[in-house]
């Protein structure tokens, strides 16, 4: 039998040390299950990462994965491809968007976007923008562009020197980002929650007034949905809950629930951007990826996923502050949207994450001290009352609480 330890010490011997790994090995994964090396069963209130949605190995996104590798996987795109259309389509059909750009992770989806304003200001407006505006706290990937678009010093340590035309201002402070955008700003990118800056939620009103500033300059409104999307917050993208009409959206993550994926949307306008030759990429929207992400949103629009996971998630937001309530000294907040929901601890998180972990619940801890839970859309309503209840026992445990 593996071992945790075996793997450990394989992992440190030939993999560059880029990740700060749970103790924890996974063989195999169901539904909301996890199982290790051996044979425990854990609680996964993370999917990937908001990735799978759907849960682990969906039966019906196993066939069509089985189907498709018998019948095409990659060619490029230099050929037409049905099973792209087809995802585009019904992508299309999700948003306000007219047109799509696919790629292969969220990262990319961002790099598109962040290409896709810069040239459409320069080539067809015709003026010299380049500058993209983003957020504080905010995380749109790690290439050398999404990362210094990035509001967070710890991504960027180490890189210099990075790429000009990115300003970052205060999370919610519109009057700083009225004052950053100037003849030089080609956009605005945000997020509807920040996720890796600790589920944090723009306000609507700021939003609205983004908005509106962008239509006024006339600059790229990008949403980055990356995590937000696929039905994540109760709806199918987040945008749609505030009203909002970007120009330009990113999404990847559970967009093919475990096969690397990413797309940006577009309106027609912006899509004037790019002519032929300007962006491509190798794989993205290949076959057996493009069939397997216009699963997705089938399953997702015919089991009303997105309208579950708003009521779940408004369940376990209930039980969740009035475990606040309950311990108002060691839980300052419980935010977010949906299924996307964050628990900021007011003790240190580690020791609370690792808890929750050796009894069998996985999930991740955030900007230090907020446990982010990100679970399947498919998740037992069981399930996560027996979060919350495990979760308050530790909390009684731990010392210098007002639960006792």
């Amino acid at each position: 039998m593996t071992t945790l330890a075996q793997l450990q010490e394989r992992e440190q011997r030939v993999l560059c040390q880029t990740y700060g790994r749970y103790p924890l090995s996974v063989a195999k994964a169901s539904g909301s299950r996890l199982v290790d090396h051996q044979g425990r069963e854990y609680v996964d209130l993370l999917s990937g990462i908001a990735v799978c949605n759907l849960g682990h190995s969906h039966p019906e996104l196993v066939d069509v994965i089985q189907e498709q590798t018998q019948r095409l996987i990659h060619v490029s795109n230099l050929f037409y491809q049905e099973e792209q259309l087809v995802l585009a389509e019904k992508l299309v059909s999700t948003s306000f968007c007219d047109r799509v750009f696919f790629c292969n992770s969220g990262a990319e989806a961002n790099e598109a976007a962040i290409k896709l304003a810069r040239r459409y200001m320069q080539k067809v407006r015709g003026k010299k923008a380049f500058e993209v505006v983003s957020l504080s706290g905010s995380f749109h990937g790690r290439t050398l562009a999404t990362l210094t678009a990035t509001g967070q010093d710890k991504v960027k340590d180490g890189f210099a020197p990075l790429p000009e035309g990115f300003v970052t201002v205060p999370f919610g402070d519109f009057a700083s980002l009225e004052q950053a955008v100037s003849e030089r700003t080609a956009g605005v990118l945000l997020e509807i929650i920040q996720g890796e800056g600790g589920v944090r939620p723009l306000d609507a009103a700021y939003l609205y007034t983004v908005q509106d500033l962008c239509r006024t300059k006339g600059i790229m409104l990008m949403v980055d949905e990356v995590q937000t999307g696929m039905g994540r917050c109760g709806t199918f993208w987040a945008h749609q809950q505030e009203g909002l009409f970007p120009d330009i959206l990113t999404t990847s993550k559970a967009l093919a629930n475990g096969l690397p994926m990413g797309a940006m949307l577009c309106t027609e306008e912006a899509a004037q951007g790019f002519t032929p030759g300007s962006h491509a990429t190798t794989f993205g929207g290949g076959a057996l990826v493009a069939a397997v992400a216009a699963k997705v949103v089938d399953i997702l629009l015919r089991d009303a996923l997105p309208q579950r996971a708003a009521r779940i998630g408004d369940m376990a937001r209930v039980m969740l502050s009035s475990l606040q309530a309950a311990f108002p000294e060691k839980i300052s907040e419980v935010r977010g949207r949906g299924l996307m929901l964050g628990i900021e601890l007011a003790i240190p998180g580690q020791d609370v994450w690792r808890k929750l972990l050796d009894q069998g619940f996985v999930l991740n801890l955030t900007q230090d001290r907020v446990l982010r839970l990100l679970p399947p859309l498919i998740i037992a309503e069981e399930d996560l009352r027996h979060f919350t209840k495990t979760l308050g026992d530790i909390l009684e445990r731990s010392s210098g609480g007002s639960g006792d």
